[in-house]
C-alpha cells in the first residue's frame, strides 16, 4: 500500500504516519519525489483496512498496491528515478556508458583500458575482482588486490567504478573500494546478499538471473529496496535460449515492459546476452532504441589473452566505435550522458 501525502505536508505530520503504521505493525518507507512524498507500507495490508489513515493530517490518498513489488512499482514511483554514482546519472533521460574487462588481470592492463575507454566516451569503469565461473578451475580473480588496482585506476581517470559482489560475508570490503556494486546474473536470486546490499546506501546494479522472469528481477529489486536503499539500477543481460547462435536470448523486449512497471533505470548487457563481438554493436543499439538507460559493454586490449570472456570483448576501436554510434542515437532520443565528476573519486 502507498500513502501519498500533500504537497505541504510537514515534517512532524510525516513523522506521525510513520509512527502510525509503524504501531500496527509495519514497516514504513519513505520516498522524496520531485512533485510528491510518499510512504511504502510493508506487510500485512489487511491491517490498514480498518484504520482511517486518509483522516490523517497531510495525508492525500492511501492507494493499494497490487504487484508485489511495492517500492519498485510504478505505482509506489510515478516518476522514472535517477540513480547517481559518483556523479554519474542513469536513469531519467541520463545515458549511462560502462566499459572495461570482465576481470581485472593487472594493473598495467587496466590501465590501458581505462584510458582507451574514457577516451571513447565511457563514464564508468567495470572490472571484476571476485569472478563466478561455471567450473571451479576457471580463474577466480584477483580478490582484494584486483579491488584496490580498480579503485586506484579510476582514480586515475576520473571513472567511478563497478564492481561485482558474490558473498554476503564481501560486502563491506568491497564497499571500501566500488562506487557501484555488481551482484551478477548468478545471485539475482541470493536474497541473503540482496539483503546485505540494501542496508548500505551505495548504488547496484543488478542483473537479470539466467532463467528469471521481469517480475522475478523485480521482487530481488524489492528485496534491496525494502531495506533503504532506493538506489538500483536494473540490467538485462539475456536469459537461457534454445538457440546456440548466441550465448543466451537478448531480450530487448524487457527493456520498455520492465518501463511499463517500474520507475527503476534499466541497463542491457549485449556482452553476456550474446557472447559475440560481431552481435554486440547492434544489440547496444537495439536496447538504446528500446528505452534502456545504459549499455554494459566488455572491452579488452589483447581478447586472446584473457583470462575470463575474452572471445565476447570488443577491442578498443572497437568499442569506439559503437561508443560514437551510442551518443549520435542518444541525441536522436533525447537522452543525455552524464560527466564524470572527478570530485567523488
Amino acid at each position: 500500500m502507498i500513502i501519498v501525502l500533500k504537497p505541504e505536508v510537514t515534517e512532524p505530520q510525516i513523522e506521525h504516519v510513520i509512527q502510525r503504521v509503524e504501531s500496527l505493525g509495519l514497516r514504513a518507507h519513505l520516498s522524496r519525489g520531485t512533485y510528491r512524498t510518499i510512504i511504502g507500507v510493508i506487510g500485512d495490508e489487511s491491517k490498514l483496512r480498518v484504520a482511517p489513515l486518509e483522516a490523517i493530517p497531510g495525508v492525500a490518498s492511501v492507494v493499494p498496491i497490487l504487484p508485489p513489488y511495492k517500492l519498485a512499482s510504478n505505482e509506489a514511483h510515478p516518476e522514472p528515478s535517477v540513480v547517481e554514482v559518483a556523479g554519474v546519472k542513469i536513469g531519467g533521460g541520463w545515458l549511462a556508458m560502462i566499459a572495461g574487462p570482465c576481470a581485472i588481470e593487472s594493473a598495467e592492463r587496466m590501465d590501458a583500458i581505462a584510458a582507451a575507454v574514457k577516451k571513447a566516451g565511457a563514464n564508468l569503469l567495470r572490472g571484476g575482482a571476485f569472478k563466478p565461473r561455471t567450473s571451479p578451475y576457471a580463474y577466480q580473480g584477483m580478490g582484494e588486490d584486483g579491488l584496490k588496482i580498480l579503485r586506484d585506476t579510476g582514480r586515475k581517470h576520473a571513472l567511478p567504478v563497478v564492481t561485482e559482489v558474490m558473498d554476503p560475508r564481501r560486502v563491506e570490503l568491497v564497499d571500501q573500494y566500488t562506487d557501484m556494486f555488481q551482484i551478477g546474473a548468478r545471485n539475482m536470486q541470493n536474497f541473503t546478499l540482496l539483503t546485505e546490499v540494501g542496508q548500505t546506501r551505495k548504488p547496484v546494479l543488478l542483473k537479470r538471473g539466467l532463467s528469471a522472469t521481469v517480475k522475478d528481477l523485480l521482487m530481488s529489486a524489492e528485496y534491496i529496496l525494502s531495506e533503504g536503499n532506493s538506489q538500483v539500477v536494473l540490467c538485462e543481460r539475456g536469459v537461457k535460449g534454445f538457440d546456440p547462435i548466441a550465448r543466451n536470448l537478448f531480450d530487448v523486449a524487457a527493456v520498455p515492459a520492465t518501463k511499463s512497471l517500474s520507475h527503476l533505470p534499466i541497463i542491457v548487457d549485449p556482452s553476456h546476452a550474446t557472447g559475440r563481438p560481431d552481435l554486440i554493436p547492434p544489440c547496444a543499439l537495439a536496447g538504446v532504441a528500446a528505452g534502456a538507460d545504459g549499455v554494459h559493454i566488455e572491452v579488452h586490449n589483447c581478447p586472446e589473452e584473457a583470462l575470463s570472456d575474452g572471445p565476447q570483448a570488443l577491442l578498443p576501436e572497437q568499442y569506439a566505435a559503437i561508443a560514437r554510434q551510442i551518443r549520435q542515437l542518444a541525441a536522436l532520443l533525447g537522452k543525455k550522458i552524464s560527466s564524470v565528476n572527478s570530485g567523488n573519486q
